[in-house]
């Protein structure tokens, strides 16, 4: 039974109200033949058989748990430690809502503060929110806040064609109608491909460090409010603090931010983007103690400088003190937000990724500075290992001459979209990314993705898998 607060003189007052004399009239325009059709249910079943029902249809699933994963390209299989779970579980975290008021939201609001203490140390910058929907939209909103900081007098975004193929889409579908010009990423005439088209061949991968960076350089101007790369790169090249930090000082001359989206897990072994320069740090967090799980929900980490906090889109906690003296936690610089001033408002954020931060949050301190090296020295050698087997194997090429984290790009002898085919249906593995889908003239061309959830048997197992299906 279910429960009608609305009496039988409530529906005959409201039902006079619109000039109809019974509900029977606000059907009128449904056929009469299906207005009541018959429902045909299965018979019921106890909770046992249901459970056994629905234990059958999960297996069903080309699941982690079953299938060996190479897949990358922005969502990655990483070990989430147990204490994760345990601790997003509890209801006074997952039922949480926006912490509005301070005195009753200590626990809530403590928790977003290390999660932002910790993603500032991770990238070397000076403040953090918590947080957008997914790295995409993080970087959306890295370029709206460049947009800001140069008080909308600078109209041109510059991006490297080696970020993330969806993230580029979203910084134009979110900045539409701005006025905004968005270079960089162009096709190259003469490849059969739209001047328009975001599908792009990229930069020769077979060029060295700095190369693609310096084609950036060149379009930077007075009108230049961000430059955008990505490293490590969507391909998994990785480019030199170096060459990092002679484009921040090239994109600083001109007043201009620069914006690197990082891997936080490659954080863990090499140089933050924050020690070369950059001026907005985004990224995609689901690595940091979130599994894949088809398709989300995700975590956007969003990191500055402290200066430009202010025009930082998102929740912003700070730490403060109480009239005694004792440690309290309170959300900063709220007259930024849509609920204060809705017409002038910086963030028009009303919910975020919080239980989704919580986790990554958990997942850096479970793991510590020792273990995140150690998850990512397990990345990088196991992808070198894989590459270097499937290298080895004839019709098949590991396409790059930079150093990369844990993913590659392999030049296959067959289309992807094929071969991935067969390692599903025939070796229970799920394939590499298949870079057709994004840059026209590869549809050959996997990009591989191995990290520390990746077994030796497994990747032996893929080496004979890819033999065994071209020949």
């Amino acid at each position: 039974m279910s429960y009608v607060p609305h009496s039988d003189a409530d529906r005959q007052a409201m039902l006079a109200e619109i000039g109809v004399e019974g509900v029977e009239e606000l059907f009128v325009d449904v056929p009469e033949a299906v207005r009541y059709p018959e429902v045909k249910l299965p018979r019921p079943l106890s909770e046992m058989e249901i459970l056994a029902e629905l234990q059958a249809m999960s297996e069903r699933n080309a699941d982690l748990n079953h299938y060996a994963c190479f897949l990358g390209a922005g969502a990655y299989d990483h070990f989430v430690p147990s204490v994760v779970g345990h601790v997003t579980g509890r209801s006074e975290f997952y039922t949480a809502y926006t912490p509005y008021q301070p005195e009753v939201s200590q626990g809530t609001l403590q928790s977003i503060f290390e999660y932002q203490s910790m993603v500032c140390a991770l990238t070397g910058m000076e403040a953090a929110n918590a947080s957008h929907y997914d790295g995409a939209t993080s970087m959306a909103e890295a370029v709206i806040m460049a947009l800001a900081v140069g008080r909308g007098k600078r109209k041109k975004v510059v991006v490297a064609p080696t970020v993330h193929p969806e993230y580029r889409a979203t910084v134009r579908t979110y900045t539409q109608g701005m006025g905004l010009t968005i270079v960089g990423d162009e096709a190259p005439h003469g490849e059969g491909v739209p001047p328009t088209s975001l599908l792009l061949l990229p930069p020769d991968l077979q060029s060295g460090a700095g190369a693609g960076l310096e084609r950036l350089k060149a379009l930077i101007d007075d009108d230049t409010a961000c430059v955008i790369v990505q490293n490590p790169d969507f391909f998994g090249q990785l480019e030199s603090p170096a060459a990092l930090q002679a484009l921040a000082d090239a994109v600083h001359e001109a007043k201009a931010l620069l914006i690197v989206s990082a891997d936080p897990i490659s954080l863990g072994l090499f140089k933050p983007p924050g020690e070369y320069g950059a001026d907005i740090v985004v990224g995609e967090g689901q690595a940091m103690g979130n599994h894949p799980n088809f398709g989300g929900p995700y975590l956007g980490y969003f990191t500055c400088k402290q200066k430009h906090a202010r025009k930082m889109a998102g929740r912003l906690i700070g730490q403060t003190v109480d009239s005694k003296g004792r440690r309290g936690f309170v959300m900063t610089l709220v007259a930024r937000e849509q609920h204060i001033r809705r017409e002038r408002a910086t963030s028009n954020i009303c919910t975020n990724e919080a239980l989704v931060a919580l986790a990554a949050g958990v997942y850096l301190a479970a793991m510590g500075k020792r273990g995140l090296r150690t998850v990512a020295e397990l990345c990088y050698h196991k992808a070198h290992y894989a590459a270097r087997q499937i290298g080895a194997l004839e019709g098949f090429d590991v396409i790059g001459v930079r150093p990369f984290f844990k993913e590659f790009v392999v030049r296959c002898p067959m289309p992807v979209a094929e071969l991935n085919k067969h390692l599903l249906e025939d070796w229970c593995i799920v394939g590499g990314y298949d870079l057709g889908r994004d840059y026209a003239g590869m549809e050959n061309y996997m990009l591989l993705c191995v990290t520390e959830m990746n077994t030796q048997e497994e990747m032996d197992r893929l080496v004979k898998a890819l033999w065994e299906v071209v020949s």
